[in-house]
């Protein structure tokens, strides 16, 4: 593992000027990694909700690098992307925390008018919340209803990640009286919700997952950020929503690939050979070891290859702003489709092909090697690869829009 790193002695404030942009929030990503990685197959194996771990990121700063917008930390998507790729090498749970955190955190930029956005940003980043919750549809989805003292919403729904540590909410519910699907910002200190911990996941046990009641809770004309109707009943930059926020799924499961890959690299470099109960002197040179790693190796730059690809035609796409096009639009979502099913066999295959090269010690609790496969696996099932190749397929046969798919 890493050594520990020195936390920085106090947050980075979200007005103080960054010099070096770039350079200095991967300085950071990796200073907070390395920290993670000190502790975290005991904190994994204890699966307690990630109080500390969010208080971490708060304190080093990552928790207001909101990408191009007012009152955030100087970043921009590029960025972001690279920042949640190098936590989740050290820590896939909390890697996907923080890349639900910051699409969720920014999603007033897609969906919202321009001044309600940037009120939504700025007093997101002057107050350092950390964002959970989701706009992916589920059944039955939360009602938000019209009375006499105003709006309010209700129903109860999971949600993978960050709900347990939110200092907001951002929700997908449906008007009652016409069933529009909207974007909802709700505070979980408000009265009427009741957040209740997922218990029995058997992966990304740090994502802070978990349920989330309300009942009557009021909310406000500003807390309705606006719709989220599908297809082209949006319009292609407010769509463009949808490959911007799997694209952090992306780089969640690059980063645990390369990060499963990195540990059991330094397992085998220690003398650790499959079948010896001890270490041996010498590099490994085990035929089936030697091509095993050939192979991931292989698996996991092309996936990054094609990641690249996709970080590109976003870039591209965010700088077209109303100017993009519905046919614009469908080309980057099916590329970070393709993206994302490449990303996720990378993920998945090493995780899995490592517990082979580790031999029978993998299965040591103590080692912790399981928990790659559970993180991926947990995931992806959240995250199909087999929806993404038919959205690919149909995209590439027919020429059909893939459908407007906000991440779990």
């Amino acid at each position: 593992m890493c050594p520990a790193a020195a936390a920085p002695t106090r947050p980075v404030s979200p007005a103080e000027p960054i010099a070096d942009g770039r350079a200095h929030w991967l300085r950071v990503a990796r200073e907070a990694a390395d920290d993670l990685a000190t502790d975290t197959v005991d904190r994994e194996q204890a699966g307690k909700a990630p109080v500390d771990e969010v208080s971490r990121l708060r304190e080093s700063g990552l928790l207001t690098l909101t990408p191009a917008g007012p009152g955030g930390g100087g970043a921009d998507w590029d960025t972001a992307y690279a920042v949640v790729r190098e936590i989740s090498a050290a820590d896939g749970a909390i890697g996907q925390l923080l890349g639900s955190h910051y699409f969720l955190s920014w999603s007033a930029r897609f969906f919202g008018d321009p001044e309600t956005a940037r009120r939504t940003v700025e007093r997101s980043a002057a107050g350092q919340w950390c964002w959970g919750g989701g706009f992916a549809p589920q059944d039955p989805p939360l009602t938000l209803s019209r009375t006499s003292r105003g709006l309010v919403l209700g129903g109860r729904q999971s949600y993978p990640t960050g709900v347990l540590v939110a200092d907001r909410l951002a929700v997908r519910a449906v008007r009652e009286d016409t069933g529009e699907p909207l974007a909802v910002v709700v505070d979980p200190a408000r009265r009427g919700v009741v957040v209740d911990a997922a218990g029995d996941t058997f992966g990304q046990r740090l994502a802070g997952g978990g349920s989330v009641e309300l009942d009557a809770v009021p909310v406000g004309a500003d807390d309705v950020l606006g719709s989220l109707s599908g297809d082209e009943d949006l319009v292609p930059r407010a769509a463009l929503a949808a490959p911007v926020g799997r694209l952090f799924s992306v780089q969640l499961l690059l980063g645990m690939a390369e990060g499963v890959l990195a540990e059991v690299r330094e397992y085998s470099r220690a003398g650790h050979r499959p079948w010896q109960p001890v270490p041996s002197a010498g590099a490994p040179d085990d035929p089936q070891v030697l091509t095993a790693y050939g192979e991931l190796t292989v698996l996991a730059r092309s996936a990054s290859a094609l990641c690249d690809q996709a970080l590109d035609a976003v870039r591209r796409g965010l700088g077209r702003g109303e100017e993009l096009t519905y046919d614009e639009y469908a080309d980057v979502s099916a590329l970070v489709s393709m993206a994302e099913t490449a990303a996720a066999r990378a993920a998945q295959e090493s995780a899995t092909r490592a517990l082979d090269i580790v031999g029978p010690r993998s299965a040591s609790a103590r080692l912790g090697f399981d928990r790659f496969w559970r993180n991926a696996r947990t995931h992806t099932l959240y995250e199909p690869v087999a929806h993404r190749l038919r959205d690919v397929g149909d995209y590439f046969l027919n020429g059909a829009h893939p459908p407007f798919v906000l991440p779990a």
